[in-house]
């Protein structure tokens, strides 16, 4: 996969968060793991994931930055929850036969720089991709 073609397929997951479309774009032999939980799902489970969403309300994810090249690739996104709840995430994406095949999600809470640091460190700015 070429990178403006993984960049827009991304951008375009996260701004439609429609889970029938995202179903299209995964392989039939897809699997996502979640190593936080220790879960492992197919096409289908991911798809009742999405559908079943507490509160019938997906989050908003902001895409961040998408690295990688060939069949490999990595998304860094901020993710809003309807709860007010921010989370940070990276995914693994590979793929196969120009579908999604494999995942892995990696999510983490911001928090506060620990003092013994802050004195030399700089806060991040903010950038989102240019799409």
């Amino acid at each position: 996969m070429q990178e403006h073609e993984v960049h827009e397929l991304f951008q375009r997951l996260r701004e439609a968060m429609d889970p029938a479309i995202e179903y299209e774009e995964r392989h039939e032999d897809f699997l996502v793991e979640f190593p936080q939980s220790g879960e492992r799902m197919d096409r289908d489970g991911l798809r009742r994931l999405q559908e079943t969403f507490p509160g019938s309300q997906a989050p908003k994810i902001q895409l961040r930055r998408v690295t990688g090249s060939g069949d490999v690739w990595f998304a860094e996104s901020k993710i809003h929850y309807p709860d007010g709840t921010v989370f940070y995430g990276v995914t693994r994406v590979e793929f196969r036969d120009g579908k999604i095949w494999r995942e892995t999600r990696y999510y983490a809470e911001p928090f506060e720089v620990p003092a013994w640091r802050a004195s030399w460190s700089k806060p991040v700015v903010e950038e989102l991709v240019a799409g």
